[in-house]
């Protein structure tokens, strides 16, 4: 469940005030910048988000907090004391954007921010999307997960969980299921650290066994029904209608010494699992 819950959390972006309220569909998608077979850079936008992921320089994942429009363009501001921006604007069909500097005024954008033209690409080369399938498709998957999660409720929360990653729709979540999770997020990471496209293959390596580990630990510890699947009752087990549950008015408290053997086997068993934090 740990690993559902990082990904709930992930890079929350709050919720936005101004318009427009998120990039306009036209502009959502991949854009490349230089040949489609080997491009230098790869811009992947959601309604919410930006990742630039180059070939030699640093990436950058953007979640817009706030998004304007000024001047022909459509700004979008992440969190943070320096909230930095990405600027974007349709030019034909090609993309221009702008990330000015911190210290840009808003009056003076985009400032000496160098421009940059993207395009589409009509095949998009196997490598490209080996390396980056996972972590675009799951970029997509927590801004619906953030709409669900964001004060459904339990129940809509774990709907919106099922919807984007019960990829075979049976209904439950097996452990490929939640590694590919687990390796979207090593994706999104790695990204916002500022890796090389060059460095990123070995990062969601390392990633997906972390991953594997994970998604395996989580299926054990909540299959309660034993066949290898999590039920969205399994998800909901002691968190949907939380607090319901009562005690026994019959029951009454017991001495560590009556409790004897049973205690005693309990707390061996509490400090065993200790050794594993």
């Amino acid at each position: 469940m740990r690993c559902l819950l990082l990904l709930l959390g992930l890079l929350a972006p709050g919720l936005a005030a101004a318009q427009p309220a998120a990039v306009p569909e036209a502009l959502q998608g991949a854009w490349f910048r230089g040949d489609c077979a080997r491009p230098d850079a790869m811009l992947q936008l959601t309604p919410r988000a930006a990742a630039r992921v180059p070939r030699e320089a640093a990436g950058r994942l953007l979640r817009f907090a706030t998004m304007r429009e000024a001047g022909g363009w459509i700004i979008g501001a992440g969190r943070g004391p320096e909230a930095p921006r990405m600027m974007l604007r349709p030019a034909g069909e090609a993309l221009e954007t702008a990330e000015p500097e911190a210290k840009a005024r808003d009056d003076r954008l985009p400032g000496e921010a160098p421009p940059g033209r993207w395009h589409r690409c009509a095949v998009v080369a196997p490598a490209v999307a080996a390396l980056h399938g996972e972590g675009v498709a799951v970029m997509a998957a927590v801004e619906h997960l953030e709409a669900g999660c964001g004060g459904g409720g339990t129940a809509a929360c774990l709907g919106a969980v099922m919807a984007q990653a019960d990829v075979s729709g049976d209904g439950r979540l097996g452990a490929a299921e939640l590694a590919r999770l687990a390796r979207g997020m090593a994706w999104l990471l790695a990204v916002q650290e500022g890796v090389t496209e060059e460095k990123l293959a070995g990062a969601l390596a390392a990633g997906a066994l972390a991953g594997q580990l994970a998604a395996r630990l989580v299926v054990d510890g909540l299959d309660y029904d034993g066949d290898g699947r999590l039920s969205p009752a399994e998800l909901a087990q002691d968190r949907e209608g939380f607090g319901t549950a009562r005690g026994q008015a019959e029951g009454r408290p017991v001495h560590a010494e009556a409790a004897g053997a049973g205690l005693a086997a309990l707390r061996g068993l509490l400090d065993g699992l200790s050794l594993l934090k």
